[in-house]
C-alpha cells in the first residue's frame, strides 16, 4: 500500500498566475531568493484541506467525497488582491496575496473539512483564511533581515489583480523536490453551473 502527500484545492487560471508573478515582480527583485524561497507561478493555488500522506487506495473515497460535496456547490468568483504576510509583518513567516472570499467559499471549505473529518482526517483547528501563498521566508535569515521584508512589502501597492471563476474543486498530490514541490492533479470535480449559464 503505498502513501501520496495529498491536499484538496482550488486551481487557478495560468494568466491569473502570471498576472501575480508580474504584479510581485518588483518585491521578489528586492529581497531576492536569500530571504525568501518564491513560490512558482504553475504552483500557486487556494487550499482548501491539507491532507498530509495518504493510503492511495484512500484516494477513490476522496474522489467521491469531491464529486457529492462540487454537486451542492454552484461556481462563483475570486476576487484577488493585497498583499500580506503571516503571522504578521514583523514577523513574516509566508507571503501571501489576498483573495476576497464570497460565502460560496466558504461553504464549500466547511462542507470540504466537514467530509474529510468524517472519512478520519484530522480536523483542521485554526480558523479558514482564504490566501496564495506566493513565498515563504527562509528559516536561516537573521533577525535584522526581517525589517528589510516589512520595507520591501509595505512600498509595494496591489491592488486588484483580477478575478477567477471556480468551476471546480481538485484532488492534488505534492511531491517535495530539493528545490521545489511538484504537483500533480489527480482529480477534479466540476462544480454546479449557476442558472442561466450552458
Amino acid at each position: 500500500m503505498g502513501l501520496l502527500r495529498a491536499f484538496i484545492a482550488i486551481d487557478l487560471p495560468y494568466h491569473l498566475k502570471e498576472a501575480i508573478e508580474k504584479q510581485t515582480g518588483r518585491l521578489r527583485q528586492n529581497l531576492g531568493n536569500d530571504l525568501v524561497r518564491w513560490i512558482p507561478a504553475q504552483n500557486m493555488h487556494l487550499t482548501l484541506k491539507f491532507l498530509g500522506d495518504i493510503a492511495s487506495t484512500h484516494v477513490e473515497f476522496l474522489k467521491q467525497l469531491l464529486t457529492r460535496e462540487a454537486t451542492q456547490h454552484s461556481q462563483f468568483d475570486l476576487q484577488i488582491s493585497g498583499l500580506g504576510a503571516y503571522p504578521n509583518s514583523r514577523l513574516p513567516r509566508v507571503l501571501w496575496i489576498g483573495l476576497h472570499a464570497p460565502a460560496a467559499l466558504l461553504s464549500l471549505q466547511k462542507g470540504i473539512e466537514a467530509g474529510t473529518t468524517r472519512l478520519g482526517y484530522e480536523k483542521e483547528e485554526r480558523a479558514f483564511s482564504p490566501h496564495l501563498t506566493i513565498g515563504r521566508v527562509r528559516q536561516n535569515i537573521s533577525p535584522a533581515d526581517l525589517p528589510k521584508i516589512r520595507a520591501a512589502m509595505d512600498n509595494i501597492q496591489l491592488g486588484n489583480i483580477g478575478t477567477a471563476r471556480v468551476d471546480s474543486v481538485q484532488l492534488m498530490k505534492s511531491e517535495l523536490q530539493p528545490n521545489m514541490s511538484i504537483y500533480t492533479n489527480l482529480f477534479s470535480a466540476p462544480l454546479t453551473k449557476t442558472r442561466g449559464e450552458i
